[in-house]
C-alpha cells in the first residue's frame, strides 16, 4: 500500500536520496559543498532528519550538511521483527559517511542521536571509527538514562501492552504528548509532519521496537559513559532547560564529567530546541562551529 505523503515531506523527500545499507534503504540529505568536512546531524526518538528543516537554511551555504533518517525512523524502512540496535545506527551512520567521502565530522545530535553519538565517541577511543570527529554538540538527550524523566507513552511502550498501544496509539493522544514535552509551541503544521513521518511505512507499528534503543542506555552505559570522561575535543552542551524528559541535571552531569565541555542554556526551551527556536539555535551553533 502506497501512503501519500504530506507537500512539505514530500519535498524533504525529493530533496534528498535513498541508499542501501545494511540491507535496508535509508534516506539522507546531503546539502552544501562537497569537500570532505561536513556537519553531520542526528536526530531523536520518535521522530526524523525532518527536524533539522529549519536549521539547516540558518548554518550557511558554505557547509556541507549531512541529515539521515535511522532505520525504522521517517522515510528510511522499517522492517518487522527487527532489533534497532543503536550499535547498527552507529554502523549505518559510518556506512553513509563512507559511502559519501566524508573523512571529518563536526556531530550535532539530540535525543535519541546522542546515544548513537556516545557509540560513535566508544568507537573512536577504540581506534575503530572510519571518520575524524572534529567537535561535539549534544543537544536534549537522556545520556543518563537513570536521570530522565519518560513521559507516560515511552513507559508504555517499554511495558507488556507495548504492542497493543502502538496499533491504537492515536494521533492526539501523540499530539498531546508532544506538547507536553515542548516549552514553546511549534506550529501544528510542525506536528502534522512529525505524525505524518512516524505513520509512514508501518512505523507507528514498530514504535515498540525502535524505542528498545532506552534498554540499550541502561546496558551499555559502561561502554559509552566512560569514553565521555576522556573526550579531548571541543563539546558543547546546548540544553532547553525546560525540558520535562531530558532534565536540566542530565545536561549539568554532561557538563560536570566531559572535561572539554561548555554548557549552554535555551532557558525558554524544552526537548525540541530546533524546532521551538531554529534562530537562537543556529546563533548558538554558528559560533561554537567557527
Amino acid at each position: 500500500m502506497s501512503q501519500t505523503l504530506p507537500k512539505p515531506l514530500q519535498q524533504w523527500q525529493q530533496q534528498g536520496h535513498y541508499t542501501a545499507l545494511v540491507g535496508y534503504n535509508i534516506f539522507y540529505r546531503d546539502i552544501g559543498t562537497t569537500h570532505s568536512d561536513a556537519i553531520l546531524l542526528l536526530h531523536g526518538f520518535p521522530s526524523s532528519s525532518y527536524d533539522w528543516h529549519a536549521l539547516i537554511p540558518l548554518l550557511g551555504d558554505e557547509k556541507r550538511i549531512v541529515c539521515l533518517d535511522f532505520l525504522g525512523f521517517g522515510l528510511s524502512d522499517k522492517p518487522a521483527q527487527h532489533s534497532y540496535s543503536l550499535m547498527e545506527q552507529a554502523d549505518i551512520v559510518e556506512l553513509l559517511l563512507k559511502q559519501l567521502g566524508i573523512k571529518r565530522v563536526k556531530i550535532i545530535a539530540h535525543d535519541m542521536g546522542t546515544s548513537v553519538t556516545c557509540e560513535l565517541l566508544a568507537r573512536r577511543e577504540r581506534q575503530l571509527l572510519g571518520f575524524n570527529v572534529q567537535s561535539v554538540l549534544l543537544m536534549n538527550g537522556s545520556v543518563y538514562i537513570d536521570l530522565a524523566q519518560l513521559t507516560p507513552s515511552q513507559k508504555l511502550l517499554r511495558s507488556p501492552f507495548a504492542e497493543f498501544f502502538a496499533k491504537i496509539s492515536l494521533k492526539a493522544i501523540f499530539m498531546l504528548q508532544l506538547q507536553k514535552i515542548l516549552a514553546k509551541k511549534i506550529s501544528k503544521q510542525e506536528l502534522e509532519m512529525m505524525w505524518a513521518s512516524l505513520v509512514y511505512k508501518q512505523g507507528k507499528e514498530r514504535l515498540a521496537q525502535t524505542i528498545s534503543y532506552i534498554d540499550e542506555r541502561y546496558r551499555f552505559a559502561h561502554r559509552w559513559l566512560p569514553p565521555l570522561t576522556r573526550l579531548d575535543i571541543p563539546v558543547l552542551i546546548l540544553w532547553g532547560q525546560k525540558d520535562p524528559v531530558a532534565v536540566a541535571a542530565i545536561a549539568e552531569k554532561l557538563a560536570s564529567q566531559i572535561p572539554t565541555a561548555k554548557l549552554q542554556w535555551l532557558p525558554q526551551l524544552g526537548h525540541y530546541p530546533q524546532l521551538e527556536d531554529p534562530v537562537a539555535v543556529a546563533d548558538v551553533i554558528n559560533l561554537f562551529l567557527a
